[in-house]
């Protein structure tokens, strides 16, 4: 199978003649006749037919010769049309298929490094815990504070360095510490790291890693403290137990042996994870379950048990931004009652506890939970949501108004080519439905939100509205056999007579179908493969 380097933007000409990114040179020629007995100029006579006929039929001639040409091909996977108009493939240097490859290859090479010089990441975090209690008794408000950061780099393909440090503040005492780790891949299956710490904990260690078998991988690493000479030593097996789910069990022998058992899953809308921990002085269990509401939100529950623990978390978050996330959780425990704010942004983190009472009263508990639970929903039903809506109504309006025109032309542009495929869709339609085959009745592409209310969208003007019609096509596009595929990684406003009617938005295809006596429906997304029939998309 040929190797595509390219993203999606660059499958286009793909999308055009309706073959995968994978196909070979005979199915791009057997796509080219299928479109051609269609657009070709020549089976036209009345003028404006053969007008639209001479326009499609260049575009399937382009797509045709970029995509059975080897050299042209491997530009356009990695480039895209950009890449074929910038002149890469012509000149005496670049006329052979060896020397294209070549050239293309130190290009990417030398991207690779630029990206791994660049490939430096950083994360941190800030803990600040504030104590009403304190604040009232004339104490400060301040109780503590810790702070945490490490930056990793990738030195080469199989090295890589953290080094990190430590801070902790309490009363007028604190303690800090620094960190570095040196990762080396032995081979794809394992490695090996070397660690030093200095401060609260001084010691050396070495750690490898090592993948057993497809499901499992083994840690073993021993370290020692430099105080006082100690060893201590640590196994970790991890197993893969389904698709979403792992469980893992670790061993520690030192000064506090240990033996824990845990377990993490992770699907589409929740995860959860759980873990027992025995030690020589101590014991203890931890459990915490989040559930996704929506791709912005989610809420959590998590508990803490143990010889010197013992709490109940529950609270929520949201997604602020691409890549900021707050959340607000409430505490009740031995510990007392508190409130906990974070803020995640990228690697950063920003947690403020914030402890409320150092007494356990119920009606204090009560009132502390219900205060901040109703502020939020009412900030969110009446402040949030509807700026929020505001906000995106507005954008949607700004980017409709500025690909007007545009999206104006590229309609009229479909239209004329759905106008040419009208007489063989229905002939292929009537042929399905004689034999009892698949039957597109009704199909529609366009914005994700819109496709939610089909009704509302197929009662406006088509050219108003963020959908467009593509049940002519899709019929073309039934095989003999009575099937219709569209290809995975392929934009699907390319294909002939689609276009993107809401440039920058989510867009889905929703297809209405018959076969046989049964009818069926599927929505999928832009880049989704979509297969027909299917019993799962029965009615």
């Amino acid at each position: 199978m040929k190797e595509k380097n390219g993203d999606q933007n660059n499958r286009q000409l793909y999308a055009l003649l309706n073959i995968s990114p994978e196909a070979s040179n005979e199915e791009i020629r057997r796509a080219y006749r299928q479109w051609a007995q269609v657009y070709h100029p020549d089976k036209y006579q009345a003028s404006q037919m053969k007008e639209i006929a001479t326009e499609n039929f260049q575009r399937i001639c382009e797509a045709y010769e970029i995509l059975t040409d080897e050299n042209r091909r491997l530009i356009y996977d990695i480039y895209g049309m950009e890449g074929l108009t910038s002149g890469l493939e012509l000149g005496p240097k670049l006329n052979k298929v060896e020397e294209i490859k070549e050239e293309l290859e130190r290009l990417k090479r030398q991207r690779d490094q630029e990206k791994v010089s660049a490939h430096v990441r950083s994360s941190g975090s800030i803990l600040a815990n504030l104590s009403l209690p304190e604040f009232l008794d004339g104490d400060g408000i301040m109780k503590g504070m810790a702070m945490a950061s490490e930056v990793q780099s990738q030195i080469s393909k199989s090295n890589s360095i953290a080094i990190g440090g430590n801070l902790a503040v309490k009363g007028y005492s604190g303690v800090g510490g620094a960190t570095a780790v040196f990762r080396h891949q032995l081979s794809p299956v394992s490695s090996v790291e070397l660690m030093g710490s200095l401060g609260l904990q001084s010691l050396l260690g070495i750690q490898t890693s090592r993948q057993l078998s497809v499901h499992s991988t083994a840690t073993a690493g021993i370290t020692m403290s430099l105080k006082d000479g100690s060893l201590n030593l640590s196994n970790t097996w991890t197993r893969q137990l389904s698709e979403t789910a792992n469980g893992n069990i670790q061993l520690a022998l030192g000064s506090e042996s240990s033996i824990g058992v845990g377990w993490r899953k992770k699907a589409e809308k929740m995860s959860a994870s759980g873990e027992v921990k025995l030690g020589t002085s101590s014991f203890g269990a931890t459990a915490q379950y989040t559930h996704r509401f929506s791709s912005k939100s989610h809420g959590r529950v998590a508990g803490t048990v143990g010889s010197g623990a013992l709490a109940f978390e529950i609270g929520g978050g949201r997604k602020i931004s691409k890549f900021s996330t707050i959340r607000m959780l409430y505490s009740i425990g031995i510990q007392g009652i508190l409130w906990k704010f974070e803020l995640h942004r990228g690697g950063q983190k920003v947690t403020v506890p914030i402890l409320l009472s150092d007494d356990l009263n119920l009606l204090f508990a009560a009132g502390a939970f219900i205060f901040p639970v109703s502020l939020y929903f009412t900030l969110k039903n009446f402040v949030l949501k509807p700026y929020y809506l505001r906000r995106e109504k507005q954008k949607a309006l700004e980017n409709v108004e500025k690909t007007r025109s545009q999206v104006q032309e590229a309609r009229v542009a479909a239209q004329k080519a759905q106008q040419l495929l009208q007489n063989v869709a229905d002939r292929k339609r009537n042929k399905q439905l004689q034999r009892g085959g698949l039957v597109v009745k009704r199909a529609f592409y366009g914005n994700r939100k819109a496709m939610s209310d089909r009704q509302k969208f197929e009662a406006e003007d088509e050219m108003t509205s963020q959908i467009i019609n593509v049940t002519v096509p899709l019929n073309f596009l039934v095989n003999d056999s009575g099937q219709l595929k569209l290809h995975e990684g392929v934009k699907k406003s390319g294909i002939m007579g689609f276009c993107d009617p809401c440039p920058e938005e989510p867009k889905q295809l929703y297809v209405d179908y018959t076969y046989g006596v049964s009818r069926y429906e599927v929505i999928v997304d832009d880049y989704e493969e979509l297969l027909i029939p299917q019993e799962r998309h029965k009615v």
